[in-house]
């Protein structure tokens, strides 16, 4: 399990303490439309400013590739940040130089500052030193609470680690206890479920999980894939016909290791995936020619029902169909509600993250019931895959 800093090693009563926060919140017609990041991160603000550190947040907003995009500013962030606080916020036009050193240099403890988006200066995404010399020169701590960037070695996320003493925030914190109880030392049997369209965007996933769970539940588009690897006809269902072999190796791995994989046995079938689309369950070697898989169908939510009762552990990353467009959503629901109920109980702990599987649980109505939801999308998906992520790396005592 990775040990890092945390806020409770550190002294910051009035020091200035950089602190890294997920600000790429959704917005429209510049107001903010989801306050779920700003929320994650406000434990650390909090606790921050009621010790008298002087609160410097660094955050970015969009992809603006180095250059200064004024619809790419985070000013319309402050106010609702100052919101969600219940405390003022301060905005810097810029994140480093004089303008930025100005309105450090004008805080109380207890103060909190938005420096305006790191990703405005070509050295944030090139983590480049000369950049980080001039962010450190801001502060006297480091604070990283933004997982879902931890997968990138940017100079606000990594670099300034190794300028400033460095920690993690309690949002970074719970992240990394979570997984780290669920994949380094999880209860078991521990069973992860694995969706999503395509098989090409989680080999990396795949291949690392199937060494380390016992049970591996696949469903959504790449449940085809695989079924269609076994010599299923899948007839127009969505699958990727050159990773057939791939899914093949993959199976072969799960049985040297002891993983059981569980595939759709029926699923929920229409000729056109639109809402109100005319619909029939059907085994799944049993697909008529231009039909198409587009759930599980009831025999196969029960199998999922099944191994969750046998868990004691259980990963989620991925819908088990098109859970956007009704019908398509009975499969996904069911087993996020199975999956819930069992957590209420204490029989599992469970583990959600990515934006599609955030989505699907919410629409289940489950997202407050898991053990832990994760936000995050890449720097999730590629804890799973048992990738090192620099952001967490350079927070480790």
């Amino acid at each position: 399990m990775t040990v890092l800093c945390t806020l409770d090693d550190l002294d910051v009563a009035g020091k200035r303490v950089l602190v890294r926060v997920d600000l790429n919140v959704p917005m429209k017609d510049g107001a903010v439309t989801d306050f779920t990041r700003i929320d994650a991160v406000e434990p650390t603000i909090t606790e921050l400013a009621d010790k008298g550190a002087k609160v410097v947040l660094l955050a970015h907003f969009g992809r603006p590739k180095g250059n200064v995009v004024p619809e790419m500013s985070l000013r319309p962030v402050a106010a609702p940040l100052s919101e969600r606080l219940r405390r003022p916020v301060g905005f810097a036009e810029d994140c480093v130089g004089e303008t930025a050193e100005a309105a450090v240099a004008a805080m109380a403890p207890g103060d909190v500052l938005l420096l305006e988006n790191t990703r405005f200066h070509p050295g944030e995404e090139k983590n480049s030193a000369t950049f980080a010399e001039q962010l450190a020169k801001l502060g006297d701590i480091y604070v990283n609470d933004a997982f879902s960037t931890a997968h990138r070695a940017h100079v606000s996320t990594e670099g300034l680690a190794h300028h400033l003493p460095a920690a993690a925030g309690r949002c970074m914190q719970a992240e990394i206890e979570a997984l780290s109880r669920a994949l380094s030392a999880p209860e078991r049997p521990l069973a992860a479920v694995v969706g999503g369209a395509k098989v090409s965007s989680k080999i990396e996933l795949l291949n690392n999980l199937v060494k380390k769970v016992d049970y591996l539940v696949i469903g959504g588009g790449m449940a085809n894939t695989f079924l269609a690897a076994r010599g299923v006809n899948v007839q127009a269902s969505l699958q990727e016909t050159d990773l057939h072999g791939t899914a093949r190796e993959i199976e072969e791995t799960a049985a040297a290791a002891g993983c059981t994989i569980v595939l759709p046995s029926d699923a929920a079938i229409a000729q056109e995936l639109k809402a109100g689309a005319a619909m029939k369950t059907i085994d799944v070697k049993a697909v008529p020619e231009g039909w198409m898989i587009l759930d599980i169908g009831p025999e196969s939510a029960e199998a999922v029902d099944a191994v969750f009762e046998k868990a004691r552990t259980v990963v989620w990353n991925g819908p088990m169909g098109a859970f956007e467009i009704e019908p398509f959503d009975r499969g996904t629901v069911a087993a996020a509600q199975k999956a819930a109920n069992l957590t209420d109980k204490g029989e599992i702990m469970s583990i959600a993250g990515g934006g599609d599987t955030v989505a699907a649980l919410s629409h289940a109505g489950v997202a407050n019931r898991f053990s832990y939801v994760s936000t995050a999308g890449g720097a999730f998906l590629e804890w799973l895959e048992g990738k090192t992520l620099p952001g967490v790396a350079a927070l480790a005592r």
